[in-house]
């Protein structure tokens, strides 16, 4: 197979990977910290506007929020916008005169790290009402839009590990032929070209929730081409055409320098030639800047660029991809030329790897520990939030993945012991043979020989002696290859779950946020909400004895409660009925039931005097009797706070 398939093929397991794992909706990396007016909130008097504070920036669209009357007609009076120039709250001004009821908001942003998140809550002015507004219950990313989105992030990772990997591995490790190489580094390079015009395209659908069918929506273009993601696949485009020059360039040099050898020379160490062949500074210096510059184009739209430590982070996240892509992309490189290169790898070229693998190592462990650190910020996030819990399986898999490394590292060693010596007695019976002296029959082959290969001669003339070096009996260089091939494969299949690993990772709220982001929704809640309002359908199985029965518990705390409990007939109006009762059990600590005592109170029936004495999730049942045989009851979970 060669190597633009191999690439292929690796990118193909990344989204087979992916699909198989699922593809659930992203977690919200920002969350709601308050509502003006709160959540649930009944107001005497219509509000001027709708303001949201949310636990980091976000951004917004014109329509980030709708706000809808109780006939479902929006109520916007202009566009939304960010509240006085803070970029984690926003605003939409309402219409003037607004009627009593109960309004619905429903609101779509992007999180500072890029991943859209969605809403809705709702107040009511004067007396809740029942509202016809519908707001779709659908996830923040559409499916569709998701799966094509993120199988394109996840080539793009493996890409760009294969682009920076492989041609680090050129200009650092001097195989002695880089042929085998130039078609890992062109797929690498195309891939993430195809990979990044196709995230510029399904960033409007995966934003707005969308489908595909919206991909070349104009609008959808724009605003993607003027917000940060869209920038920096913007600069990622523009440093690939700089790459690809570059690659053009250094791969011109090395045709011109010529850096094959013949094959009996592939066991010496560095000659004068490869000295020479060794890439000039300023061309590592070009090639650094490119990589970092690539790798920045990830750190900006991801994680590092929101929370805390923002500068400090981002250069972590710039190190940590570098480090991956030389480490996994070498690896893939390595394993390449190990199968399909016609000239034997030097064994100098693989022990370079093995010290540029190590300092890759170690980069990763340092970034990753802070990292971690700045992900989860305390021990009940690691297996109480999904960031921990992805988290360790990654540190599972780099465990799996550096045990393989260690085997690899082992034969690198034995390789380089087993070829060093044999240089030696090659060249000086080469040497003797071209002076001509009588050394060079067959009793020098016997003096000078130090291993069993250059000891033919001596058993030409029957001495069982044996060379010093061959006390203990080696394998040939050949199984030492074949053993090396058979590791770094392991390493490069570990290395394949890693990378998907990572991918899912940084589409995953960070353990922090996440326990902040919980933190300030339980504050914000225990702080605004005033009242609880529950809509339950009934139907007793007789004709017009069904409809709904509303039931608005304020405030929906520990302590006093009042409960009014409001009867929906089938055409939409208030309706009464004979009797209603009203019940709540906390199962969890056997209480109740608590009879609410419900009575009718013209029109509606209720109570002001229930008493509910521990916060919890209680489980509230209403019985509705429409006759003097026919009744109905049914059961809701409903939340009372401290």
């Amino acid at each position: 197979m060669s190597a633009p398939r191999r690439a292929v093929a690796l990118v193909a397991l990344l989204g087979a990977l992916f699909l198989l794992g699922g593809a659930g909706p992203v977690s919200a990396h920002s969350a709601v910290r308050e509502t003006t007016p709160g959540e649930g909130t009944v107001l005497k008097s219509a509000p001027k506007q709708v303001t949201m504070t949310f636990t980091e920036s976000v951004g917004i669209t014109d329509d980030s929020l709708r706000v809808l009357s109780p006939e479902n007609r929006r109520v916007n009076a202009g566009d939304t916008e960010h509240a006085s120039g803070r970029s984690d709250a926003v605003r939409v001004p309402l219409d003037d005169g607004l009627a009593d009821g109960t309004y619905t908001v429903a609101w779509r942003v992007v999180s500072a790290d890029s991943h859209p998140i969605s809403g809705a809550f709702t107040f009511s002015i004067g007396k809740p009402s029942e509202t016809t507004a519908s707001v779709s219950a659908e996830p923040a990313v559409n499916p569709a839009s998701g799966a094509l989105y993120d199988i394109a992030r996840y080539a793009a990772y493996a890409a760009v590990a294969l682009l920076i990997g492989a041609a680090t591995f050129v200009l650092v490790c001097r195989p002695a032929s880089a042929e085998p190489l130039r078609g890992l580094v062109r797929a690498g390079w195309w891939v993430l070209v195809a990979t990044t015009a196709a995230l510029l395209l399904f960033r409007g659908p995966y934003e707005r929730g969308t489908g595909p069918s919206t991909l070349l929506d104009p609008e959808l273009i724009e605003n993607t081409l003027t917000s940060r993601p869209g920038w920096a696949l913007l600069a990622r485009l523009a440093l690939l055409a700089g790459a690809a020059v570059f690659l053009v360039r250094l791969g011109r040099g090395a045709e011109q320098q010529g850096t094959g050898s013949p094959e009996g020379e592939s066991l010496e160490k560095e000659s004068p030639e490869e000295d020479q062949a060794r890439p000039k500074p300023v061309v590592l210096a070009v090639g650094g800047v490119l990589a970092v510059g690539l790798a920045g184009t990830w750190a900006a739209a991801e994680h590092a660029s929101a929370g805390i430590q923002v500068p400090l982070a981002m250069t972590s996240s710039v190190l940590h991809l570098l480090a991956m892509a030389v480490w996994l992309g070498g690896l893939a490189a390595l394993l390449t030329t190990l199968h399909r290169s016609e000239a034997l790898l030097p064994a100098t070229s693989v022990a370079r790897f093995s010290r540029l693998a190590f300092a890759s190592v170690a980069v990763l462990v340092l970034t990753g520990v802070y990292q971690s650190w700045r992900g989860l910020g305390s021990w009940d996030a690691v297996f109480d939030t999904s960031y921990g819990r992805i988290l360790v399986a990654k540190v599972c898999a780099v465990v799996l993945l550096l045990a393989a490394a260690g085997f690899s590292r082992r034969w690198t060693g034995r390789l380089t012991d087993a070829e060093e010596p044999l240089r030696v007695p090659v060249l000086e019976t080469v040497g003797a043979r071209a002076g001509g002296g009588a050394d060079s029959g067959p009793g020098a082959g016997s003096s000078s020989g130090d291993t069993g290969e250059s000891t033919s001669a001596a058993a030409d003339d029957g001495s069982d002696e044996k060379p010093e070096n061959e006390s203990e009996p080696t394998s040939p260089p050949g199984a030492r290859r074949g053993a090396l091939r058979r590791s770094v494969l392991a390493e490069v299949v570990v290395g394949v779950v890693v990378l998907v690993i990572t991918t899912v990772l940084t589409g995953t709220q960070p353990g922090r946020a996440e326990i902040e982001t919980a933190a300030a929704e339980e504050t914000a809640a225990a702080g605004q909400r005033t009242a609880s309002t529950t809509l339950i359908p009934f139907d007793v199985g007789t004709p017009g004895g069904h409809g709904k029965v509303q039931i608005v518990l304020e405030p929906g705390r520990v302590g006093e409660n009042t409960v009014e409990a409001v009867i929906i007939g089938p055409d939409g109006g208030i309706a009464t009925v004979p009797e209603i009762r009203l019940s709540f059990t906390l199962a969890s600590q056997k209480i109740g039931p608590i009879d609410a005592g419900l009575t009718n109170k013209g029109g509606y029936w209720g109570t002001s005097s229930l008493n509910l004495p521990i916060p919890g999730t209680w489980t509230m049942k209403v019985t509705v009797r429409t006759s003097d045989i026919d009744q109905v009851s049914e059961t809701r979970r409903v939340k009372i706070l401290r």
